[in-house]
């Protein structure tokens, strides 16, 4: 079932949760790429962290949009995907997915040639295809200038829910907030089973502490 603007019009965190496990379905040429979703972190327009609380721009205007609307901008030299939720300003970054077992080697080359490793341009493998929110980006070719302020289609790009539910989430802090912008809010939220597959994977964090930094919770 794709994803529609009934799924995003809920409260930002339940959309993130409830992404988790939705698979990204991308044309590219004639072959579909997918991957899915393992990482993702909320954001509030009253959040000190969020684009929408700097203000309406056009720039932002996506984020002021009906739910489900697309909202990329570049971050870190990459393009970033987010969708905007119920009430003005609020959204979902989407900042990890993962390749599917079932995925052909014919996607997986495809997607190893548009987000290649190094300047030597190697493959990257398979499991870090997709481990941040501008990789993701690239290795399904997804950019700001051709998505920004649209909706799916299902014609080149969508979400769909396929039944993929985790077992338990992480819950825990969202990355690269600077010190002031709320960074202590628990708005970052993992696949437990694919944690390693993360943008960062905080169960390997020598000095976070659970219960504390973050914390497992059935999905």
């Amino acid at each position: 079932m794709i994803l529609d603007s009934d799924f995003f019009n809920r409260d930002c965190q339940d959309v993130a949760k409830a992404l988790l496990g939705k698979v990204i379905r991308r044309k590219y040429n004639d072959l579909w790429l997918s991957a899915a979703i393992l990482e993702t972190e909320a954001y509030y327009l009253d959040d000190k962290a969020s684009h929408a609380s700097l203000g309406f721009t056009e720039k932002r205007k996506a984020l002021f949009m009906e739910p489900g609307t697309i909202y990329m901008y570049y971050s870190r030299g990459g393009d970033s995907l987010n969708f905007s939720c119920q009430g003005l300003g609020n959204a979902v970054l989407i900042k990890a997915a993962r390749i599917l077992p079932e995925t052909s080697q014919k996607a997986i080359t495809q997607m190893q040639q548009l987000n290649p490793l190094g300047i030597h341009r190697k493959p990257r493998p398979i499991s870090k295809l997709c481990s941040g929110q501008s990789l993701l980006c690239k290795a399904l070719d997804l950019k700001v200038k051709e998505w920004d302020q649209k909706k799916c289609q299902k014609e080149s790009f969508f979400v769909e829910d396929t039944g993929i539910r985790p077992t338990k989430i992480i819950v825990t802090k969202r990355l690269g907030i600077p010190k002031g912008r709320d960074e202590h809010l628990m708005l970052r939220f993992i696949d437990f089973n694919f944690a390693a597959q993360s943008s960062q994977n905080i169960l390997k964090s020598r000095t976070a502490k659970e219960s504390i930094d973050y914390f497992i919770m059935p999905y």
